[in-house]
């Protein structure tokens, strides 16, 4: 009976020995198509990477061309908001130049009334219109240019007479024949004016 369960034994023994070489051989064949099968894949992704999908490219070209018109949308805006400015400018300086001789006339009306009839409801009426349309003037950004006193300047004024006169100094103004004014930091209308020595 030992005998028999020796035999036994030996034959579990090289069946057990049989099936770890067939598990082994398999593994192996396993491992070796996992590799080729991993190389395959390295290949294909290439390809893939190497040659785009057409959608892909019509992707990449409609990209593009959002961005391109994207952008282009953005200058056209930003130069119709500068270009809206520039025209209110430009419109605001014209009806300025056209409300300026109506100054000049309440000017040279009231410089003509007398003191006594400083007190009559009619020239005090046309002083206080006057002083409104200084003061909306003045609240929209234009103003007088000073000159009598001041230094001759042919960026603010316009000289058109000459004179020697001790009593001011060299290039001084001496009189101003009409008002400039100035409307947010640029010359509407120059200051003429007759310039000493």
């Amino acid at each position: 009976m030992a005998e028999e369960i020796k035999d036994a034994a030996e034959q579990v023994q090289d069946d057990a020995d049989e099936t770890t070489q067939t598990v082994d051989e398999a593994v192996a064949e396993v491992e070796e198509n996992v590799e080729e099968n991993e190389e395959s894949v390295k290949g294909d992704d290439e390809k893939k990477s190497k040659k785009k999908d057409k959608k892909d490219i019509l992707i990449e070209e409609l990209t593009d061309k959002y961005k391109r018109t994207f952008a282009e949308f953005d200058n056209f805006r930003k130069r119709s908001e500068k270009e809206k400015s520039a025209m209110y400018e430009v419109g605001a300086r014209d009806i300025i130049e056209k409300i300026l001789p109506v100054v000049d006339n309440f000017e040279r009306g009231l410089a003509t009334v007398t003191e006594e009839e400083k007190q009559t409801p009619f020239v005090d009426g046309m002083d206080k219109i006057y002083k409104q349309l200084m003061k909306t003037l003045e609240d929209t950004g234009v103003k007088p240019i000073e000159a009598v006193g001041k230094e001759f300047d042919p960026e603010y004024h316009n000289a058109v007479m000459h004179i020697e006169d001790d009593t001011f100094g060299e290039n001084i103004i001496a009189e101003e024949l009409q008002k400039g004014y100035i409307y947010r930091d640029t010359v509407v209308r120059h200051s003429m004016v007759k310039v000493a020595n």
